[in-house]
């Protein structure tokens, strides 16, 4: 037995904590220090003067892109807006009460069904899906929720910005521009997190050579869970929770060890949006719950502390929460999927065991 295949066989760390899994160009996450990085940008740096369209293509390229390279992108996005009408047909027979991540799993599945590139998972066909995804997911994601209501979907404009679109598909009417903004920071801010659950399992599926649809919704699947994507709705429900003692969603982190450098961006923007809509009540009672964690805990919140009182300040339903985390984090999806195709190796982890040796196979007739 080698020295490395005994430490395979006594070593295990829970949650693959600490372990490198890949070397990545993409993001940074500095836990200690409370940073993010996209590509060598900081995120507040993205945040204040970047918009969605951008930083998508600077995750996707690696580098801040040309004008004339970002218009034609920002073009590209526009006409791969609307879905396949086959796609809308089977939202629409999605049950009314599906939950909305459920929803989106599967539709994730049937965009990749009706993709005029399915079947070709080379690099070109591959970018061309991804840039189908970052396009259509704000699509999908108001069409759920309108068919859920026995409406049609709102048809997206080709005027209009991402953020800004996405709104217009949700609403039904155009958003004021400090709306469109505040949505499209929201995203800039989700884009994408490192070696994160969902981006594991999203590369865990591509590592298998299996088609990029396919790792999205191994993404989108993941990030329902609540220890993950689902935990900016669970903020909602933080007073009954702390009144029972039990966990509170929105604070802490696995990574920082200081405040998400996230947080303070939507802070300011849960208060502004609650100012201007004359209703501060949901950024008056997270200040009372952070200062109240600070306090007796000692830990900061997270991005989803905030984040989920800045959607509620903007009128989204509660359950959509998680779904626009998707349609932000997609962007860093694909681009993963593309760096762990380019330099593949199937992701194969080792478990320790654990269990019962050398057993005797007893008879059925005579066990008892």
């Amino acid at each position: 037995m080698t020295e490395s295949t005994a430490t395979l066989q006594t070593q295990a760390a829970a949650g693959l904590e600490g372990v490198v899994v890949a070397e990545s160009s993409i993001s940074y996450v500095d836990g200690q220090a409370g940073r993010l990085v996209y590509r060598g940008y900081a995120v507040e740096d993205l945040a204040e003067r970047s918009t969605f369209e951008e930083t998508s293509k600077l995750l996707l390229d690696g580098d801040l892109p040309a004008r004339g390279d970002l218009e034609a992108f920002r073009r590209r996005l526009v006409a791969e807006r609307a879905l396949d009408p086959r796609a809308l047909d089977a939202v629409r027979g999605f049950p009314a009460d599906a939950d909305p991540m459920a929803a989106l799993r599967t539709g994730v599945s049937a965009l990749g069904m009706v993709d005029p590139d399915r079947g070709d998972d080379g690099p070109e066909a591959t970018r061309r899906k991804a840039i189908r995804l970052i396009a259509g997911l704000p699509t999908l994601v108001a069409a759920l929720d309108h068919a859920r209501r026995g409406e049609d979907a709102v048809a997206p404009r080709e005027d209009l910005g991402h953020a800004a679109n996405f709104l217009y598909m949700l609403r039904g009417e155009e958003p004021d521009p400090e709306d469109a903004r505040v949505m499209d920071v929201c995203l800039i801010l989700h884009a994408e997190h490192g070696m994160n659950a969902s981006t594991f399992s999203a590369r865990v599926t591509a590592a298998t050579l299996s088609d990029i649809h396919s790792a999205i919704v191994s993404a989108v699947g993941t990030l329902k869970g609540p220890l993950h994507g689902g935990a900016n709705q669970e903020v909602m429900n933080v007073r009954r929770k702390l009144a029972a003692g039990q966990k509170v969603m929105g604070f802490g982190h696995r990574v920082y060890k200081t405040m998400d450098p996230r947080a303070p961006i939507l802070r300011r923007f849960s208060s502004d949006l609650g100012e201007r809509a004359g209703d501060t009540r949901w950024y008056r009672m997270s200040e009372q719950i952070l200062e109240a964690m600070r306090s007796d805990k000692a830990i900061d919140p997270n991005v989803d502390f905030f984040s989920a009182s800045t959607y509620q300040a903007l009128g989204i339903p509660l359950d959509l929460f998680t779904p626009i985390f998707a349609i932000a984090r997609v962007s860093g999806w694909v681009t993963h999927v593309e760096a762990q195709r380019a330099h593949n190796r199937l992701i194969r982890p080792r478990a320790k065991y654990v269990g019962k040796r050398d057993l005797r196979y007893v008879p059925l007739d005579e066990r008892g």
